[in-house]
């Protein structure tokens, strides 16, 4: 997994939840905000700093100040001392509260930024945690194409020339969209997701042998292609070897790791006459159908008697398309 560090400004954050800067002692493009994790500071306000980690956003709402309320001046200003003392890179004030006055004075004091939103403190912290998950996430980029098929996201993989694009092209032709071409920026958002997209000076752009560089969005309008996309299934396409044994029953299902996240993945061979673009719709939806609990070649052989039931299905869910048994 990669040890990189990554960061986002405030900036960006006060754009996209739309917050009201109250206090800011430098530009807002300047203040980076390195970790998704995010604080309620109300053990903090009564002095108990232990296991604080002051890299952490700090959110204060209607119980934070129902309690700094209560305090005379002394307490009140000693409190916020201490709290801001310690340095967080930015607190956010929920539900609109009014600020006190010696809030500001302590935060002109140790260059604390404060920002503020309308919104409900609980609807605001799940709205940042997700926002930071995916600007925080651990990614690399991979050479390869990344596709939303059937609502399932599909990342080809491939030596250069196997035929990655032009895959790609009849998929968006036969209603399917474009995520990446070329570079697919992954990046993994929790502990079993991982999100696709392309990086922004390259997005919609492909490259076609023959033919050269074309902007998707431009030339099969803006349903063909889509911002990101989780990544459901990898498949590595490489050239028919016919020395090599190609899995032909389905029955176990291999896994690609990327990021620490073991990913459905298949391996389909290229030779001329093969209909890739169709292979492809067919690997996607039967992707869907083995997390849904149906696996064909069980089923298959079930029927055939070499097994007694598909494991792990209950009877219920052991599909049979057959109108007359």
């Amino acid at each position: 997994m990669t040890t990189n560090t990554y960061t986002v400004s405030l900036a960006k954050l006060i754009k996209e939840f739309n917050l009201e800067v109250v206090y800011l002692p430098k530009a807002p493009e300047e203040i980076l905000i390195s970790t998704a994790d995010v604080n309620r500071p109300g053990l903090q306000l009564v002095g108990f700093f232990d296991f604080f980690d002051y890299q952490r956003i700090q959110i204060l709402g209607k119980s934070e100040f129902a309690y700094m309320g209560r305090l005379n001046s002394d307490e009140l200003k000693s409190c916020l001392e201490n709290f801001f003392s310690h340095n967080p890179p930015v607190i956010v004030i929920t539900r609109g509260l009014e600020v006190f006055d010696c809030m500001m004075e302590v935060a002109k004091k140790h260059a604390v930024p404060m920002v503020r939103t309308t919104d409900g403190t609980s609807a605001f912290l799940a709205s940042l945690i997700s926002t930071l998950n995916v600007e925080l996430a651990p990614r690399i980029t991979r050479h390869g194409v990344l596709v939303e098929v059937y609502g399932e996201g599909i990342l080809l993989l491939g030596d250069s020339g196997v035929g990655k694009s032009e895959t790609a092209i009849e998929l968006i032709k036969r209603g399917h969209r474009l995520i990446a071409d070329d570079a697919v920026e992954i990046r993994r958002v929790s502990s079993k997701t991982l999100v696709g997209s392309s990086p922004e000076n390259i997005r919609h752009f492909m490259e076609l042998r023959g033919i050269g560089i074309i902007n998707a969005r431009r030339l099969f309008g803006i349903a063909s292609v889509k911002m990101t996309e989780k990544v459901d299934m990898v498949i590595s396409m490489e050239i028919w070897d016919p020395e090599k044994v190609y899995d032909r029953m389905g029955m176990e299902n291999e896994y690609i790791e990327i990021l620490g996240i073991k990913v459905p993945g298949l391996t389909i061979p290229v030779k001329p006459g093969r209909n890739l673009a169709a292979i492809i719709e067919v690997a996607s939806i039967n992707n869907r159908q083995k997390k849904m609990g149906y696996n064909a070649a069980h089923e298959l052989l079930r029927k055939l008697g070499m097994v007694d039931d598909i494991p792990n299905v209950a009877p219920e869910d052991n599909w049979d398309y057959t109108p007359y048994d």
